[in-house]
């Protein structure tokens, strides 16, 4: 049950507004209200003169059960945590994960299609791993088997495109989209592009033609345009911006115009709806590096020691590194390893019969990764180690599943937000 209070201040100031129930993050000696205007402020108790209730307001829950309900097939709704289930601590001025899903529900203004929700964590993206995608992909081929027209992930920003990418690879045929949303700030928030973002996917879930796995977030700063990024072609690009994600070396796969309720498929190519076919098994012992001038060569080699069995190097240009690092990256070849090279200059396409360091790395064994993203082809080393014999792997890398790999780079898709 939620109250409505008047705050009333030692100094004589008075604040309205919305009484926000204590959690476990909470601090004990703090009062939070949600204003009018949409922030949440924190009073200490020392300085709270009186505090006097105004009644009753309508919960969130009540707010989803008022919710139209419409006929057809579901869209089912997995929580995993992040900045769009998170809340503000005002003490700490921290954001803190919930399981809670039901606010969100109270400002949709109304579903096109019937939700079941189910939590799957309660974590942040840092704490994802390969496991977890085990578990989201688990969750999602549930749905679908279950009947759902598309499934939506609420996911934390920071490795989405990481998840978005695993799944795509995971899900080699499904009935319908799997579409990863999330929110640069928090639901609590006036500025948030939570409610947006997940109103966006559901529409994609509800209504696409396609069956990928798909990053629905803001196109710009703005709420005019949100852009659905195919997820093997999606990167974070900005710390902070509501538009952070964009799609590199492609363009999105289509758009939602929230003021025409429009979904816009700009993708000639794409899945399309089939049967369900995927795989749940991801390799957790694979890593993704970095080459820097003058890294030290048993930077690679004490991969070794922790039993690594593929690893994807974000080389410089066209795909190099130095030579000093040749004889570490022979030790690990011939120990069995799978390394391929990314560029990380990000866009472009790595080329290694250009130069002859590139032509003395073939000579090892590195598989080059055309123009795949340093993060899908993390991904994609972790699902093919797991679903493929060690020696059919490079193969399988070189191979485009999900639109990872584009025949060529187009120029019209370069540059930076």
């Amino acid at each position: 049950m939620y109250r409505k209070v008047k705050v009333v201040l030692d100094n004589g100031d008075v604040f309205e507004g919305v009484l926000i129930p204590p959690t476990q993050f909470s601090e004990p000696d703090v009062v939070v209200v949600k204003l009018r205007n949409g922030y949440n402020v924190g009073f200490r108790r020392g300085r709270v003169k009186e505090v006097v209730d105004l009644g009753e307001v309508q919960s969130p829950d009540a707010a989803r059960r008022d919710l139209p309900r419409m006929e057809g097939e579901k869209v089912w709704l997995l929580a995993t945590g992040g900045t769009i289930l998170s809340r503000v601590d005002y003490v700490t001025g921290g954001v803190y994960p919930t399981l809670s899903v039901e606010y969100l529900f109270e400002v949709l203004g109304g579903l096109e299609a019937p939700i079941e929700v189910e939590q799957v964590a309660a974590k942040f993206s840092e704490d994802m791993t390969p496991s977890v995608w085990s578990q989201i992909a688990a969750r999602v081929g549930e749905a679908l088997q279950r009947g759902a027209r598309g499934v939506v992930v609420l996911h934390g920003t920071d490795t989405m495109h990481y998840t978005a990418a695993a799944l795509a690879f995971a899900f080699r045929s499904a009935p319908g989209p799997i579409a990863l949303v999330g929110a640069q700030r928090s639901s609590d928030r006036p500025s948030t592009d939570a409610v947006l973002n997940l109103k966006a996917a559901i529409a994609v879930a509800a209504r696409a033609p396609f069956a990928e796995s798909v990053v629905v977030m803001h196109k710009a700063s703005s709420d005019s345009v949100i852009a659905v990024h195919r997820g093997t072609r999606v990167r974070k690009m900005h710390t902070s911006r509501r538009d952070a994600f964009q799609s590199i070396n492609a363009a999105p796969i289509a758009e939602y115009h929230p003021e025409k309720d429009l979904l816009q498929v700009n993708a000639e190519e794409y899945k399309a709806r089939g049967p369900l076919d995927y795989t749940t098994k991801f390799e957790e012992a694979v890593a993704l590096v970095k080459f820097f001038p003058g890294m030290h060569p048993r930077s690679l080699e004490v991969l070794l020691d922790v039993g690594i069995k593929g690893v994807i190097v974000e080389g410089t240009g066209f795909g190099h590194v130095g030579e000093y690092l040749l004889p570490s990256i022979k030790k690990l070849v011939d120990a069995g390893v799978v390394i391929a090279m990314t560029s990380q200059t990000i866009y472009g396409r790595t080329n290694l019969y250009v130069y002859r360091r590139g032509r003395e790395l073939l000579s090892l064994g590195v598989v080059p990764l055309e123009d795949m993203l340093p993060e899908a082809a993390y991904a994609k080393m972790s699902w093919a180690l797991a679903n493929f014999k060690r020696e059919d792997v490079p193969a399988v890398l070189r191979t485009p599943h999900a639109y990872e790999i584009s025949p060529r780079s187009d120029p019209l898709v370069f540059g930076v937000p």
